[in-house]
């Protein structure tokens, strides 16, 4: 059976001469803007984002190269002799970056807090993302004001820092039932938590709610934090149907997978019920129940 997932969890080490990359890139220097600024990021903090290979065929010790071009023309630049890499089980015409997320926010936190603590300075950290001080500091305290349990959900999230920064305008417990509709909705931008502010009841807020586009009228707002808690409430109880369907769901396809696996049973239903033989094959070669 093919592995759901397309990549090692494990990192290599993989010498840059053993990497061949999959398309040409000329004078990224004077064509790319943003390959000085991966270059002095490299050079001041390593390589935080691995490269994507996947072997070549035919057992020769190469890797053909799927992301990370301009980080392959910066290694090589800098003369290193070899980066770390994320090896593919093979190589699908699929896209890398749709399958691995770049560096959330909170994961880049924790980037720079490393590289701070082995003795690189802010400055040099701020030249290398061309960003003073000040900025670098905002990206670092990217986190303050947000529970742990928050910090804990949303750390391989995509969510802007505006975003981040609008929660803690909430208070921790209402911080956590945002979050949780956020990952139920799978939108984490600044627009949908900027509406779950508004339908907050100020006794869950820990400092004023954002303006919003147009003047509410208080009943207005009343009805809007009635209807918020409303729909809290609902997503609970529907939280908690659905991990039970799931466990129900889960165990009957087992049984079904060893109905199927008895030869005398399969013949039977395939002889019999030809429809329902084949309803069943398909639960059984299912990865998933749903």
């Amino acid at each position: 059976m093919k592995p759901l997932i397309s990549f090692e969890l494990s990192r290599i080490k993989v010498p840059l001469d053993r990497i061949l990359p999959i398309r040409v890139i000329t004078d990224p220097q004077k064509k790319i803007r943003r390959y000085k600024e991966i270059v002095s990021t490299i050079r001041v903090a390593g390589l935080i984002e691995p490269l994507m290979v996947y072997p070549e065929k035919g057992g020769s010790g190469n890797y053909v190269l799927t992301d990370g071009h301009l980080r392959l023309l910066a290694c090589k630049e800098l003369g290193m002799k070899e980066v770390d890499c994320i090896v593919a089980l093979d190589d699908e015409s699929y896209i890398y970056n749709a399958k691995v997320n770049r560096l959330a926010p909170i994961q880049e936190r924790r980037m720079i807090l490393k590289v701070l603590e082995s003795g690189v300075s802010i400055e040099r950290i701020a030249e290398a993302f061309n960003e003073d001080v000040r900025q670098m500091r905002a990206r670092i305290n990217v986190t303050k004001g947000l529970c742990s349990e928050v910090v804990e959900m949303l750390k391989d999230k995509q969510m802007s820092p505006h975003a981040l920064k609008l929660l803690r305008q909430a208070v921790p417990s209402r911080q956590i039932e945002m979050v949780e509709l956020m990952v139920a909705a799978n939108n984490y931008t600044k627009i949908y938590v900027e509406a779950l502010l508004i339908g907050t009841p100020k006794s869950k807020l820990a400092s004023p709610r954002p303006k919003a586009g147009r003047k509410i009228k208080p009943e207005d707002m009343a009805k809007m934090e009635m209807e918020m808690e409303s729909l809290g409430k609902e997503y609970k109880a529907c939280e908690d149907v659905f991990a039970k369907k799931m466990l129900l769901l889960t165990v009957f396809r087992r049984y079904v997978v060893r109905l199927m696996e008895n030869e005398k049973i399969n013949r039977f239903i395939k002889s019999r019920h030809s429809g329902i033989h084949a309803e069943l094959e398909a639960i059984v070669a299912s990865e998933t129940v749903c």
